[in-house]
């Protein structure tokens, strides 16, 4: 396996995210032991933006799940803030692929709902609910079901969903690869804005190596798996605010694709290896 050519650049505060030596191991109903993740050393530091790339398989969503605290490690410890999370990730917020939100309830209620579930009174939590509705380009659908929203604009309101409850950390699944290219782009572009006005950390995962660059202050590799770890911690240095559409043209994003892919390939290639074999073996 090749050595990681690029580190990023250590920082010394208490990270808001740290796993130490965390492995991640499951039960096949054959009864074996299936090693998903293992020796992930990560820090992610107040208001860094981090994607995790990997071939399919590699355990992106698990690292995800364990920092949400949805699944606990096998070995080694995640901290939130200097302290080991032992349940669900009190700090942390979560937008999945697939919508949260409630189909019977209106934008406005299924964002006001965290506050609302917290003790806010109906009244102020509309207040900030319509406030979030605004800053996420949907004032003038307050009203409107999920069912007569678009796709991009559930989006939308999921975004608003985890943000009016200003999360310290959004853990964010593939949240936008169900949408087409260009509602895509467009949120892409409305998270960074928001994030902008944040100190949130971000972990987001990808398969789409433009999209963790456009969107990223660091890019983390993860090998193929079983018993994926960290290949490489890209920090992305490109100037801030960024456009994603057009970041993408800039001589020193071709850079880090090139760069990236290049760790990034041989992964790709090693996972699809493995499911060939296992396949065949099948047959």
């Amino acid at each position: 396996m090749k050595s990681i050519r690029y580190e990023a650049p250590m920082v010394h505060n208490t990270p808001v995210i740290e796993l130490r030596g965390v492995a991640k191991q499951f039960l096949k109903p054959s009864g074996e032991l299936h090693t998903v993740l293992q020796n992930i050393n990560l820090r992610v530091e107040k208001g860094q933006f981090v994607s995790l790339v990997g071939p399919t398989g590699c355990g992106k969503s698990t690292t995800l799940n364990l920092v949400a605290g949805f699944e606990q490690p096998t070995a080694g410890s995640v901290f939130i803030k200097g302290s080991p999370l032992t349940g669900i990730n009190p700090v942390a917020a979560c937008v999945f692929q697939t919508d949260n939100t409630f189909p019977w309830k209106t934008v406005i209620d299924n964002v006001s709902l965290g506050l609302r579930l917290h003790g806010v009174k109906k009244s102020e939590a509309y207040a900030r609910a319509a406030e979030w509705v605004e800053k996420v380009g949907l004032k003038g659908f307050e009203h409107h079901y999920p069912s007569q929203l678009s796709g991009g604009m559930r989006k939308r309101v999921a975004l608003a969903q985890c943000l009016i409850m200003q999360p310290e950390i959004l853990l964010m699944d593939e949240s936008f690869s169900a949408l087409d290219v260009h509602t895509r782009s467009v949120m892409e572009n409305e998270l960074l804005n928001i994030w902008a006005e944040t100190e949130s950390s971000v972990l987001f995962i990808t398969h789409d190596l433009e999209e963790a660059i456009s969107l990223s202050d660091r890019v983390i590799v993860l090998t193929a798996g079983p018993g994926a770890t960290i290949k490489g911690d890209y920090w992305i240095d490109l100037p801030r605010p960024r456009n994603v559409s057009e970041i993408r043209f800039d001589r020193r994003f071709m850079e880090f694709h090139e760069q990236i892919w290049n760790d990034l390939r041989d992964e790709v290639l090693a996972s699809y290896a493995q499911f060939h074999a296992g396949t065949t073996h099948a047959h």
